[in-house]
């Protein structure tokens, strides 16, 4: 079996187990289980349990922000493109499933123990910041980017949290004064 595909296999099972169960509860026979995998296969493909958990994060990121910004780029007026970011978190946060942002859930669980994983999160973050700031630039409000970005990620873990999507439509309330002031 090519490689890419066991590669997809064990990603896949990464980010449902991860995200379902937390990094620390699944053990590598679960990887195992769920991917098909033989542990020799999964050993030559990574070292070790966060070398998987990366991998998975920044592959995520990659199909998150994609998904972001696909959103976005649906609107053509600047401060509109701002508050689409709201409109997609509210979507995705009331998605079946929701247990909060996979990145603060992989720092918050693995954060002070794995400096990769730590910094595959600061990856997501620093990535994420840079496109709200890119965006509320355009929309000529600058000196709001810091409380926007804040405001995106406060949405995703009051609903991590809560349960409740409407964190985003608050949220998205709160950058729309923020944009207008």
């Amino acid at each position: 079996m090519p490689s890419q595909l066991d590669l997809d296999r064990l990603l896949d099972a990464a980010e449902q187990l991860f995200y379902e169960r937390g990094y620390q509860a699944v053990g590598m026979d679960a990887l195992r289980a769920a991917s098909g995998l033989s542990l020799k296969r999964i050993y030559a493909l990574f070292a070790g349990k966060d070398a998987i958990a990366v991998a998975m994060l920044d592959r995520r990121d990659e199909r998150w922000h994609a998904s972001l910004a696909q959103r976005v780029d649906r609107e053509t007026q600047p401060e509109k493109r701002v508050l689409a970011i709201f409109d997609w978190l509210s979507s995705w946060l009331a998605g079946e499933g929701y247990r909060g942002c996979a990145w603060i859930n992989a720092f918050g669980e693995l954060g002070a123990t794995s400096h990769d994983v730590a910094e595959s999160v600061r990856r997501h973050k620093a990535r994420l910041r840079s496109y709200v700031n890119a965006l509320v630039a355009e929309a000529g409000a600058s000196r709001s980017a810091d409380a926007i970005f804040l405001l995106v990620e406060g949405c995703m873990v009051t609903a991590g949290i809560s349960g409740n999507a409407d964190a985003a439509e608050q949220a998205k309330e709160a950058a729309r004064r923020l944009l207008t002031a």
